[in-house]
């Protein structure tokens, strides 16, 4: 397994987190409250938690060939839910 971490910078942290786990749940074995949630994605695993200033989100691929393609379609789908703020994922 490989794990790749980023805490994003944003006021709007728990609709973001809502919104993805709402948007993947018809598709994928979802799990949320307003503050943390687990997405069980082909890719890998995808945990998110969320508090008044800050988005952290923690990836577990199932392979290091994986982990930059669950990276970009998190990202993507996050940052079209935020289209009115430029999001900014520094991933170690």
């Amino acid at each position: 397994m490989t794990e790749s971490h980023v805490v994003v910078s944003t006021p709007h942290a728990g609709r973001y987190l809502q919104q993805l786990c709402k948007h993947w749940a018809h598709r994928f074995e979802t799990e949320f409250s307003a503050t943390n949630a687990r997405i069980a994605l082909p890719l890998g695993e995808t945990r998110l938690s969320a508090d008044a200033e800050t988005l952290t989100i923690d990836l577990t691929a199932q392979d290091a060939a994986s982990l930059p393609g669950l990276r970009d379609v998190v990202v993507r789908h996050i940052e079209r839910f935020a289209f009115r703020e430029t999001l900014r994922f520094d991933w170690t």
